[in-house]
């Protein structure tokens, strides 16, 4: 755009005032400025619109009126613009969309969505599911306002804040011999049993970077997107997984028993909390959004878990 909204206010006001030294002193504004505004519109727009009187002020030319008209409906939509993004901004209502990692979501998301809906009626949630990657690039294309995650490395930057410590588990079918240890290690697992791997992108690395860390090397018996599946196959019988969520809920789909063992001697905990664009101001219904996670949340087992 070749010319500013204080420009045009700068001419309405010598309009209004018939002169550049009334309408400096109603705005506040230098003389200098107030006549550098109209000059360059006049001279982008090759428009005469003052008829300049020595020591009598201004009158606007015919071309002036109707440019004064118009620019007084702009200035009235400028307004109105900005009422309205001040409405958005402060008001907790409308749409409102985050993201929430696929491993949490089933046990996160109905708690959440019931408890925050409770509280904020007018605030239309839809928290969408996805992989740490994926949600990250929603973020990062404004399709979310904030994402429910682990600490784990992001390109982008971040303003994460922890909610919780999500430990890794070795997921077995009820029956295995390992099922009924208090805690087991990852060289204890590999003896017998094939990995049967959750093969989310980051998380995949986190759990393959504790066999690194020990040097030890499992034996990929699968790798899946869906966790459904993994337990599905775990409670066959056939294999051991690594997760970081223990449900409550302790059997597979289709019924078969789980046990979950903590794990020992590897492996960090993940972090799970709310992360948004860093350096971008929330609106007011994200801030109770992430105000009401940490109220709700922070400190806490994951809703559904032990």
């Amino acid at each position: 755009m070749r010319f500013t909204l204080r420009q045009i206010e700068y001419f309405v006001a010598a309009a209004d005032a018939g002169s550049i030294t009334l309408a400096s002193q109603v705005i506040n504004i230098s003389q200098p400025s107030i006549s550098a505004a109209i000059a360059h519109l006049e001279d982008i727009f090759r428009l005469s619109l003052f008829l300049r009187h020595h020591a009598q002020g201004l009158s606007l030319t015919d071309d002036g009126r109707r440019f004064l008209a118009e620019a007084r409906i702009l200035l009235s939509q400028a307004q109105k613009l900005d009422s309205t993004a001040r409405t958005i901004v402060e008001q907790i209502s409308g749409p409102l969309s985050v993201g929430c990692m696929t491993t949490i979501y089933p046990l996160l998301v109905p708690y959440l969505f019931q408890k925050f809906s409770n509280c904020y009626p007018a605030v239309e949630l839809n928290i969408v599911p996805g992989h740490h990657s994926e949600l990250i690039e929603k973020l990062r294309r404004g399709e979310v306002s904030a994402i429910l995650c682990y600490d784990l490395d992001s390109q982008f930057e971040l303003d994460f804040k922890p909610l919780a410590t999500l430990p890794p588990y070795a997921l077995v079918a009820a029956s295995h011999r390992l099922a009924r240890r208090r805690t087991v290690s990852l060289a204890e697992l590999c003896e017998r049993d094939s990995l049967f791997l959750l093969d989310l992108p980051i998380s995949r690395d986190y759990f393959l970077d504790m066999f690194r860390e020990t040097g030890i090397q499992p034996e990929i018996g699968g790798q899946y997107q869906n966790l459904d599946v993994v337990r599905s196959l775990v409670a066959r019988g056939t294999g051991f997984s690594l997760l970081n969520v223990r449900p409550r809920n302790k059997s597979a789909l289709d019924g078969r028993p789980l046990s979950y063992v903590p794990l020992k001697g590897t492996g960090r905990s993940l972090i799970y909390g709310t992360a948004r664009l860093a350096g971008v101001h929330p609106t007011a219904k994200l801030s109770a959004f992430l105000e009401f996670c940490n109220e709700l949340l922070a400190g806490k087992p994951l809703p559904g878990t032990d």
